[in-house]
């Protein structure tokens, strides 16, 4: 049966993504190159439309259940996915899609899918108690901005996220979470098949509907998963995308610049540089170190106080600080 039902998320994430690639043009689904662009010619956005759609199609014909059980955030994700659909045609604010991400959050909470404890720190738990719901907003956006922004090479966001959705899924068969493992697993077939048209050299971008849509969704699991893993777990398993934004917010405040000022210094483009601008080389270095993150965060399900792992982290990004820094001055970049 589930042969069957992940052919057909496939299929139809592969038919919806080629319609929208035939057609991008009638609907202004185009990205045209700009001075921070990686790629030089014309190309077609939005394939989020086509993977995203094709597993709310089929979760909806073969698991209608998780539909009526999770209405809010089903319709949470459907907000978050509409936004990106219209930035993808329109061009919409940070601001406006923030104000997005935090209703669907409201939305998220009335499914109870709230980070209500941080863990234990040294022998104290980290209870948010009122501060809950606050930080789960930032928590949402936060990440679903981070994913957003470094979907910055061919293939890179939906490979980081294809990684993170495994080890997801493994996680929701482990504790029978049909919830977690078909979410998971929908989406890792769709991206599958996106990514034969978005791996080097990429004929069709996935476009805000995709990757503000991934974020939210991963960081939605993310929270959900906390009934599973310890909260400094989820660090791990989503690392790549939350070391890359607060490496890029630490630069540019201690440079005087706004946090949310673009440029061409996330760590991509870093790295693309070093690896002589090959794109799929860098991409594929990538892959390797977000799945060695994700192995270590799921591994560490039993321990009781969590503050080794939070050094541990703090540790990786002041290193990754440090060494970029390093490579930006051996490449002469502004940054």
């Amino acid at each position: 049966m589930h042969i069957f039902e992940y052919s057909v998320v496939f299929f139809i994430a592969l038919f919806l993504i080629y319609l929208v690639k035939n057609n991008a043009s009638k609907f202004a689904l185009v990205d045209i190159p700009n001075d921070r662009s990686e790629h030089i010619n014309i190309t077609p956005r939005g394939a989020g439309i086509g993977f995203v759609l094709s597993v709310f199609i089929s979760l909806l014909f073969f698991h209608f259940d998780l539909f009526s059980h999770y209405i809010y955030t089903i319709f949470a994700i459907i907000m978050v996915f509409s936004i990106g659909v219209w930035d993808d045609v329109h061009d919409t604010s940070p601001k406006f899609k923030f104000i997005i991400i935090v209703l669907a959050t409201l939305l998220l909470y009335q499914d109870n899918i709230i980070i209500n404890d941080m863990g234990t720190y040294f022998g104290f738990d980290a209870n948010l108690g009122w501060f809950a719901l606050p930080f789960t907003m930032f928590a949402m956006a936060g990440f679903t901005n981070a994913l957003n922004l470094i979907d910055g090479l061919d293939g890179l966001a939906a490979s980081l996220s294809l990684i993170i959705f495994v080890i997801f899924a493994i996680l929701g068969y482990n504790h029978h979470d049909d919830f977690i493992f078909y979410i998971s697993s929908y989406f890792i077939v769709s991206l599958i098949a996106f990514l034969l048209f978005n791996w080097n050299p990429a004929s069709i971008f996935m476009g805000d509907s995709g990757s503000l849509t991934l974020g939210f969704v991963i960081a939605m699991l993310g929270i959900k998963s906390l009934e599973y893993l310890p909260a400094v777990s989820m660090l791990f398993i989503t690392g790549i995308p939350i070391m890359d934004t607060i490496v890029v917010i630490m630069r540019r405040k201690r440079a005087g610049k706004s946090a949310f000022s673009p440029d061409k210094c996330h760590i991509h483009h870093i790295l693309k540089t070093f690896f002589q601008d090959n794109i799929k080389r860098t991409v594929m270095f990538f892959i390797i170190l977000q799945s060695i993150y994700s192995m270590i965060g799921i591994m560490f399900d039993n321990v009781t106080d969590n503050a080794l792992m939070m050094i541990l982290f703090i540790l990786n990004i002041v290193l990754l600080y440090l060494l970029l820094q390093a490579m930006i001055k051996r490449q002469n970049r502004k940054c």
